[in-house]
């Protein structure tokens, strides 16, 4: 299994406003799939967008207790020539830049599965055929643990 999780997945398990149950249960589904992906091998994908927004964020402290929680990726998308292409025709489509970038590292690491919890990338992505699955953690958790 190989996972693509948006920055946004990153951040969920650190959000500090856990009086919405959606955040709740969106945590503890990251939580989890940190913890299978250890267990079950599964490859988590790293990218050079990844990387960009990390770098960009206003939180120090969160970000760096993001890169503790996450330290086990197993490989890297580098930007190409063919993912900035695709970049380019998401963009076109209504993608914001940076959800751009993310979309087609996501399709040049061969990922199985993009994770988002930004409900509006979700639709936008599903509608433009990705050429891989794209799920909320929590939703695709389930599935995935529902069916073994």
């Amino acid at each position: 299994m190989r996972i693509y999780l948006d920055v946004c997945c990153l951040f969920r398990p650190f959000d500090e406003d856990r009086t919405q149950d959606r955040i709740c249960r969106e945590s503890d589904a990251i939580s989890a799939i940190v913890r299978l992906c250890n267990e079950e091998g599964w490859k988590m994908l790293a990218s050079e967008m990844i990387d960009f927004e990390m770098a960009g964020a206003t939180n120090i402290r969160t970000a760096k207790r993001i890169g503790e929680f996450f330290p086990f990726t197993t490989e890297r998308v580098m930007l190409t020539v063919d993912a900035d292409s695709r970049a380019a025709f998401f963009q076109q489509n209504g993608v914001d830049v940076m959800d751009s970038y993310h979309l087609a590292l996501a399709e040049a690491g061969k990922a199985d599965v993009f994770l988002t919890t930004d409900d509006r990338l979700l639709r936008k992505a599903k509608r433009l055929g990705l050429r891989c699955r794209t799920e909320n953690p929590e939703t695709w958790l389930e599935e995935v643990l529902r069916n073994g």
